[in-house]
C-alpha cells in the first residue's frame, strides 16, 4: 500500500518544480493572511480566494504535464478565444466603477484581460518559432499587429495600467526573439515624442492619475487619497509593524482598494520593514528561478514563453510596489499572488505550469 501511495505521489509530482512552487505557495500564503486582516476577518473573501487557488492549482498540474511543443499548438485557438472575450467585453461586459472589464458567463465573472497575459506571449512564442533562423523586420511588424490588437481593446475597457503591462509582455517576446534594443529604444522616444497626442486621448481620470504623482499634494483628498494613504499605512509600520490585524490606516478604512490593488499598504503596515523585506526575498527567489528555468530551455519556443512569464511576473511586482509606494503613478495592477482576485490568480498559476512544463521537458532532454 506504501509502495503505491509512494508511486502515485511520484507521477503527480514528477513534472512540478519544487523550489519554484515552494516560492510561489509562501506568496499565496502571505496573500491569505493579508486579506484576512484587509477585508476585517472576512472569511467568506478568504475562502473565495482558497476555492481560485484550488482550481488554479488543478490548472498549473494540468499545463506542467503537457509538453511545450503541445502548448505551442493551442497559441492560436487560445489568442483568439482572448480577443473574442475583449469584443464580448465590448459589447457585454459589466460596468464596474465606471469600467467595463468584466464578462458575466453564468457561473462567473471573468476578466478576459488576465487571459491576454498569457495568450499574447503564447501566440508570438508560436508565430517567432515559425520563422526560427530566418526571422525578418515583416515578422515583428506582424508581431505589432497582434500586440495592437488586445491591447487596443483592453485601453478602451478602460484599463489604460494593464494595457501597457500587456504590450511590454508582447515587447519582451519581442526583444527575446532578437530585436535589437537600439530599434526598441528609437519606438519608446518616438512615444515619448507622441506624449501631446496621446495626452488628448487619455480620459480625465488618468490624466488626473499623471498630474497627481508629479504633485501628489495637488489634491489629497481627492485623486492623491489612494497615493497618500498608501503611503502614510508603509510609513507608519516602522520597521516590524504594528502587528497582524493591528493595521489602523486599514481598519478605520482609510486605506482604499485594500484587498485587491493595495494589499502592499496593509502587508506594510502590519509586518514592517522587515516583513517587506521577507516579500521582496520571495518574488527575488521566484524570479530568480524562473530565470534559470529560461536560460535552460531547450527550443526557442520554451526560451520566449518562459522569459516572457517570467518578465510578466516582475514587471507586474515591479510596478504594484512602486505604485503603492508612490514611486510610480496609480495604475489597476494587482501584486502577483497576494492581491485578492480568481481570474489573476488562475493566469499566473498557468504561467508557473508553462515554466514547470519547460523545465520537466529540458530534463527530458538532457536524459
Amino acid at each position: 500500500m506504501v509502495d503505491f501511495l509512494n508511486r502515485v505521489w511520484e507521477a503527480i509530482t514528477r513534472r512540478i518544480d519544487n523550489f519554484l512552487f515552494g516560492c510561489a505557495l509562501a506568496l499565496v500564503g502571505v496573500g491569505l493572511v493579508t486579506l484576512f486582516s484587509a477585508t476585517d476577518q472576512s472569511v467568506a473573501r478568504v475562502t473565495t480566494q482558497l476555492f481560485s487557488f484550488g482550481f488554479a492549482l488543478v490548472l498549473m498540474w494540468i499545463v506542467a504535464n503537457i509538453p511545450p511543443q503541445t502548448l505551442a499548438r493551442s497559441a492560436v485557438p487560445l489568442y483568439v478565444l482572448g480577443v473574442l472575450l475583449l469584443l464580448g467585453v465590448a459589447f457585454f461586459g459589466v460596468v464596474v466603477n465606471g469600467s467595463r472589464r468584466w464578462l458575466n458567463i453564468g457561473v462567473a465573472r471573468i476578466q478576459p484581460s488576465e487571459l491576454m497575459k498569457i495568450a499574447l506571449p503564447l501566440m508570438l512564442a508560436w508565430y517567432f518559432q515559425k520563422f526560427e533562423g530566418r526571422i525578418n523586420w515583416k515578422d515583428f511588424a506582424v508581431a505589432a499587429v497582434l500586440i495592437v490588437v488586445p491591447v487596443y481593446l483592453i485601453k478602451r475597457q478602460p484599463d489604460l495600467g494593464t494595457a501597457l503591462l500587456i504590450a511590454a509582455s508582447g515587447c519582451y517576446v519581442l526583444y527575446l526573439a532578437g530585436l535589437s534594443w537600439k530599434i526598441m529604444v528609437g519606438l519608446v522616444a518616438l512615444g515619448g515624442a507622441a506624449g501631446p497626442y496621446v495626452w488628448a486621448h487619455l480620459h480625465d481620470y488618468q490624466r488626473e492619475r499623471i498630474l497627481t504623482f508629479i504633485d501628489p499634494t495637488r489634491d489629497p483628498l481627492g485623486t492623491g487619497y489612494h497615493s497618500t494613504q498608501a503611503s502614510i499605512a508603509i510609513g507608519s509600520g516602522g520597521v516590524i509593524g504594528k502587528g497582524w490585524l493591528n493595521g489602523t490606516q486599514t481598519h478605520l478604512d482609510f486605506l482604499p482598494e485594500r484587498h485587491t490593488d493595495f494589499i502592499f499598504a496593509v502587508f506594510g503596515e502590519e509586518f514592517g520593514l522587515i516583513g517587506n523585506g521577507l516579500l521582496l526575498v520571495l518574488y527575488m527567489l521566484l524570479i530568480g528561478r524562473a530565470m534559470m528555468i529560461t536560460a535552460n530551455a531547450s527550443t526557442l519556443f520554451a526560451r520566449l514563453m518562459a522569459g516572457a512569464v517570467t518578465l510578466m511576473f516582475f514587471t507586474y511586482a515591479f510596478v504594484n510596489m512602486g505604485m503603492v509606494s508612490g514611486l510610480l503613478p496609480v495604475v489597476g495592477v494587482p501584486l502577483p499572488l497576494v492581491s485578492y482576485g480568481g481570474t489573476a490568480l488562475v493566469s499566473l498559476f498557468i504561467g508557473l505550469g508553462i515554466l514547470m512544463s519547460v523545465q520537466a521537458h529540458r530534463k527530458l532532454v538532457t536524459t
